[in-house]
């Protein structure tokens, strides 16, 4: 039965229009026309100058026919160039696929399958991996090349056409608008694929429109921040950040890599009020020489997400006057979907207080339904003990559409009306959410469990260390007991001995690694530690021995 507020008030051209990212670059480009929109190295465009480029690629994707439900991939840095795809790509209704720069040839062959592409907008630096990738398909694409000025390394062309004269044969009037649907794909993300093919996260512009939006609100950004890439664009679309900058009106530093050095150079040079990044991100900055450093006196803010944070770097960024948010998500809630929100008395309480409960992955994003922590078995809601591990669980907007071409995947993961992330965790009393560990990087030692990430933040307090990873390795008697893979700082040494001594004045005997191997950790391109592998390692020694 319709009730009065349902007669005569319908959706129509006046009231209603899908939401859609697309939206703040012709904002942006309206109002604030000659602001500076991009930075990359003696590149500066406009916000004027971006929308018309990204007319001007969409122009010329049309021209090829590529249209809605076409799949336009991308193999790019932190450049201009990619800024330009996420704008481009989706105003033919097409849906952006950003690839991992750090996968192998293989891997790239399967996405570029899987995902349907009909273009590939390549780096020349990547053209060894990504021509192989291309003989491996058994069709043809269009290949356009990137020319980066900022790269001199090698690499060749392996398209008929390079970037700068395929958008110059697009018009600048190319009409822009948005999707006739909000639940359209925008976007096309592929997981790491550790236990088999990757799965295609996708994306749509409801929840990229909201997810853009909260990371201002959420983070408390003012208008026409600067933001540094340290975080891939390739990543989570840059956990939306290329069109949350839109939004803004602010300014995108690029940048093609990670080195301290360059980032110091660039908060200096231009004046970076943001960035984001994995721990390791932030460790590379807290353990860089004081001297980088020097000149930097305005605040910077920083996002720390991707691994949980240990409490040695955030400790550490607060000492070199960088303020750091935690937030966290996974590649199916768009990245950020959860933020560990600040209290104002926190500040008042002891250093390691704050460490803690700045540490803890805290509470939904703003465009966010829910975030909790569930009994994965029953799905009722753990006690706010900080002791009963449940499995973290969201809904809302900020969730994917699905896994492509995968229902079965996607019903799991979806399983009783929320999305399942494999994390286990806790609820404190507040009612925020802490991690304990990745349901696969739980040790069951003699019936006991341990968490890895409970033992690493003991190992980064060790004044050597300045990344660790604990796993479980086969025993005889336990059945598993931890392992732990330390990468020391430059100049610095420690022996097996030493760490397990250490480990032993700060954690229950039964937690301490009974093994520690000293190496350079093996790591994703957004910084991520990869478990797999020294899992991997860790049972091959096991078996030697």
């Amino acid at each position: 039965m319709k009730n009065i507020y349902q007669e005569g008030l319908d959706k129509n051209a006046a009231n209603y229009a899908p939401l859609t990212p697309l939206t703040f670059l012709a904002r942006s480009a309206y109002v604030y026309p000659e602001r500076c929109a991009v930075i990359h190295g003696q590149r500066r465009y406009t916000w004027r100058e971006t929308f018309e480029r990204s007319r001007r690629l969409a122009s010329a994707l049309a021209a090829h026919g590529v249209g809605l439900g076409d799949t336009v991939a991308a193999m790019l840095n932190n450049t201009p160039e990619m800024v330009e795809c996420h704008f481009g790509v989706p105003a033919t209704g097409a849906v952006l696929n950003t690839l991992n720069t750090r996968l192998d040839a293989e891997t790239i062959a399967f996405m570029l399958d899987h995902g349907e592409a009909r273009v590939l907008i390549t780096d020349r630096e990547y053209s060894p991996t990504v021509k192989k990738a291309l003989a491996a398909l058994q069709r043809t694409i269009l290949v356009v090349d990137v020319d980066d000025p900022e790269y001199n390394g090698p690499g060749g062309r392996l398209g008929t056409i390079e970037y700068e004269s395929f958008i110059a044969a697009g018009s600048p009037d190319f009409p822009w608008g948005g999707p006739a649907d909000e639940w359209d794909a925008i976007s096309l993300n592929y997981t790491s694929g550790t236990t088999g093919n990757p799965k295609g996260v996708v994306y749509h512009h409801r929840g990229a429109y909201l997810n853009s939006m909260s990371n201002i609100v959420s983070w408390g950004m003012p208008p026409h921040s600067v933001y540094l890439w340290t975080l891939p664009m390739f990543h989570c679309n840059g956990w939306c950040f290329v069109w949350t900058m839109a939004a803004n009106a602010g300014t995108n530093v690029c940048l093609r890599r990670v080195d301290p050095k360059l980032i110091f150079e660039a908060i200096r040079a231009h004046g970076v009020t943001h960035y984001c990044g994995a721990p390791i991100v932030h460790s590379l900055m807290a353990n860089a020489p004081a001297e980088l450093r020097e000149g930097i006196t305005h605040k910077v803010s920083g996002l720390i997400a991707a691994a949980p944070p240990p409490a040695a770097v955030i400790e550490a960024m607060a000492g070199i006057g960088v303020d750091l948010t935690h937030v966290y998500g996974l590649t199916e809630t768009y990245g950020p979907a959860a933020v560990c929100a600040k209290h104002g008395h926190w500040t008042s309480l002891p250093l390691a207080e704050q460490v803690e409960l700045n540490g803890r992955q805290g509470v939904r994003y703003h465009a966010q339904e829910a975030i909790t922590v569930l009994d994965p078995a029953t799905m009722e809601p753990v006690p706010w003990d900080r002791e009963t591990m449940g499995e973290i669980m969201f809904r809302g907007n900020l969730v994917m559409k699905g896994y492509l071409k995968n229902p079965k995947a996607s019903a799991e993961s979806f399983a009783g009306g929320w999305y399942h992330t494999g994390d286990l965790a806790v609820m404190h009393p507040d009612g925020y959410v802490k991690i304990k560990d990745r349901s696969k990087d739980v040790i069951i030692s003699g019936g006991e469990n341990i968490s890895s990430i409970e033992v690493e933040d003991v190992l980064y307090k060790h004044p050597a260390v300045i990344a660790a990873a604990v796993v479980a390795t086969p025993d005889p008697t336990w059945g598993e007991v931890p392992c732990a893979f330390l990468e020391l700082r430059d100049g610095a040494s420690a022996s097996e001995p030493e760490i397990i001594d250490f480990c032993r004045q700060h954690m229950a005997r039964f937690k301490i690694p009974k093994r520690v191997v000293f190496c350079t950790l093996p790591k994703t391109s957004t910084g991520k530690i990869q478990k797999y592998v020294l899992r991997e390692q860790a049972k091959s020694a096991a078996a030697i021995e």
